[in-house]
Parts: structure tokens; C-alpha cells; sequence
């Protein structure tokens, strides 16, 4: 109790103030540069924003923007509904008939619908509507002549040993080579509808952030590219590049390689597809569809599926339930609140 001597020896808060202050002051270290460090790669922050170009130029991205391909299609459509006017008229004068149109319309005991919704797509459909999109693309091409980059030209990159025309540049494909080049895609690799949509999105990007235009001479090696990046991001068990070259037989994985790793540098390595975009592409195609008569026949409801759309209906009906139970919990504990009440004050 009394004793003065301590085994244990402590150094007192004045003693740690004055070893701290034998400290040398800190000195920041001067900033490396960029060509010091031996790296010239672009920050994150120095790259070009997206998000600052008009809503207009950027249909890939906002949801509100109207898509390319549909735009470059409504000239099109609209020389197309003028003809059918004029020989319409013409039947009129003429008087010849041309037999009763039949249509289908629902009613209290058929019901009509189609197979295609935003969730699930018809695939032979969409696929279609895709390579008509591809087709206006490059039908209705600017015509200032645009550069187009060499891992997409395809006689420095072909994709088959086959002799390429000298004048193949000037000759734009129809739309059922189109088809036909990215159906046999799809039905090899087995990718879904969904898959096709997103393509769409990824070459209409590519075309806006890399400001090129898709024309003969490099259509097939843009679509192969936005088709090769979109199953890897929808699909989860994605195509490996090497199976392309079991499809596309003349090509080799080096190539592939190359143009997935140049596709995702013009695309400045955004691959994120909105949900409110993925469902403006896929109206904007039942629209283009419905303009060139490529829209799903309508069948009429049958039993099955009668009972498909009961069972998906009770399971909603259940979870509103819920939701409405809580809710209702909700609204009764309002009741058990104190409410404070305003009372007038005299003032004399």
C-alpha cells in the first residue's frame, strides 16, 4: 500500500508526447507521372462520358430514346403503305374484288393469342425481325461514306476461303442472307431469343460510340461479333470462342479473339443492357414486324395453355394476398397512434 517502488515501469503521457515530437514532419512524396511508371493507359475518369451525347444518339443506352433500325425503316414502310394505297384505289376503280379479308378477333368463347412476349420471345420471330433490322441498316446507310475498321473489313479478315468479289463493297445482301448467316449462328451455338434482342443492342452501340457505319463489306464480322459478346453475357453457360470455329470453319481462334477484344474497346467495355432498354428493343421489333407483315400468327387458346395462364393467376392472386395482409397490418397500427390535437389559444 505505502511502498513508493513499482516492478512495472511506465512511461508517462509527457514522456510519449516528447518521443512523438522527435518525429520528422511528414513529407508528401512528389506524384509519379504516367510516363515515369511506364503506363500510358487511360484512366477511368479522363474517358469520353456516354451519358453526355444526346438522348437521341444514344438509343442503346436511354429508354426513351427511339432505336436506329426503326427509324431507318419508317421511309421504307411508308413508300410501302403508299403502294399498297394506290393499288388499293385502284382495285376500288376497277371493281375487283378480291374476296372478303379475314381477320382474326377474339371473342367471348375463341380467344387469339400469340406465342411471343417480352419474357420469353418466339425465336424463329425475333430472329427474323433482327436480320430485317441489319438489313435496314444497311440499306439506309449514310452516304458520306463512313470509315470502316479493318478487324471488321472482311476481305483482310475473311470468314471463308471462298474468293471475295472485287465489287463486293457495292452490292448491299438481302435480307434472307442475313437470315440465313445469323440463323445458322443460332441454331449451332443453340442461343435463345433473348440472345438476339441483345445483339441488336450491342451493334447499334457499337455503330453510336464508335461512329461507323455497317455496310457489305463488314456486316457479317459485326454481327458475328455482337452475337459472340451477347451470348456471353445473357446465356450462363456461354459459347466458347473455339466453337465458333467449329461453325464458321475457315476462321481461326486467334481472329475471334481479336475482334471480341476490339468489339469491347469500341464499346468502351459497356455491356450493361437496362431492362427498360431490352424492352424498348423488343416493342420496337413487334413494331417493325407488324409493318412488314412478320408479326406471330395468332392460334387460338387452348386448354393447356388456358390452365398455364389459371395456375400463374392464383399464384399472383396469392402474393397480393400477402401484400395486401401487410398492408392491412399496417393501416390498423395507425389506429393505436396518438393524434395531437390543435387547440385554439385566447389571446386577451
Amino acid at each position: 500500500m505505502g511502498n513508493t517502488t513499482s516492478c512495472c515501469v511506465s512511461s508517462s503521457p509527457k514522456h510519449r508526447r516528447n518521443n512523438h515530437s522527435r518525429l520528422e514532419s511528414y513529407r508528401p512524396e512528389p506524384e509519379l507521372s504516367r510516363e515515369d511508371t511506364g503506363c500510358n493507359l487511360q484512366h477511368i475518369s479522363d474517358r469520353e462520358n456516354n451519358d453526355d451525347l444526346p438522348m437521341e444518339y444514344n438509343p442503346s443506352d436511354h429508354p426513351r430514346a427511339s432505336t436506329i433500325f426503326l427509324s431507318k425503316s419508317q421511309t421504307d414502310v411508308a413508300v410501302a403503305n403508299k403502294r399498297v394505297r394506290e393499288k388499293r384505289k385502284s382495285l376500288y376503280i376497277n371493281h375487283h374484288n378480291q374476296g372478303p379479308v379475314r381477320r382474326k378477333y377474339s371473342s367471348c368463347s375463341t380467344i387469339f393469342l400469340d406465342e411471343s412476349t417480352v419474357s420469353q420471345p418466339n425465336l424463329k420471330n425475333t430472329i427474323k425481325c433482327v436480320s430485317l433490322a441489319i438489313y435496314y441498316h444497311i440499306k439506309n446507310r449514310e452516304a458520306d461514306g463512313r470509315m470502316v475498321l479493318d478487324i471488321f473489313d472482311e476481305r483482310l479478315h475473311p470468314l471463308s476461303k471462298s474468293e471475295i468479289p472485287a465489287d463486293y463493297e457495292k452490292h448491299d445482301p438481302e435480307q434472307k442472307q442475313i437470315y440465313r448467316f445469323v440463323r445458322t449462328l443460332f441454331s449451332a451455338a443453340q442461343l435463345t431469343a433473348e440472345c438476339a434482342i441483345v445483339t441488336l443492342v450491342y451493334l447499334e452501340r457499337l455503330l453510336t460510340y464508335a461512329e461507323i457505319d455497317i455496310g457489305p463489306a463488314n456486316w457479317k464480322r459485326i454481327v458475328l461479333g455482337a452475337i459472340l459478346l451477347a451470348s456471353k453475357v445473357w446465356d450462363d453457360q456461354a459459347v466458347w470462342n473455339v466453337d465458333y470455329c467449329q461453325i464458321l470453319k475457315d476462321i481461326t481462334v486467334e481472329d475471334m479473339n481479336e475482334l471480341e477484344r476490339q468489339f469491347l474497346e469500341l464499346l468502351q467495355f459497356n455491356i450493361n443492357v437496362p431492362s427498360s432498354v431490352y424492352a424498348k428493343y423488343y416493342f420496337d421489333l413487334r413494331s417493325l414486324a407488324e409493318a412488314n407483315n412478320l408479326s406471330c400468327p395468332l392460334e387460338p387458346l387452348s386448354r393447356e395453355k388456358a390452365q398455364k395462364l389459371e395456375a400463374i393467376a392464383r399464384l399472383c392472386d396469392d402474393i397480393y394476398k400477402n401484400l395486401r395482409k401487410h398492408t392491412k397490418k399496417r393501416s390498423v397500427s395507425a389506429d393505436n397512434l396518438v393524434v395531437v390535437r390543435w387547440c385554439p389559444a385566447i389571446v386577451s
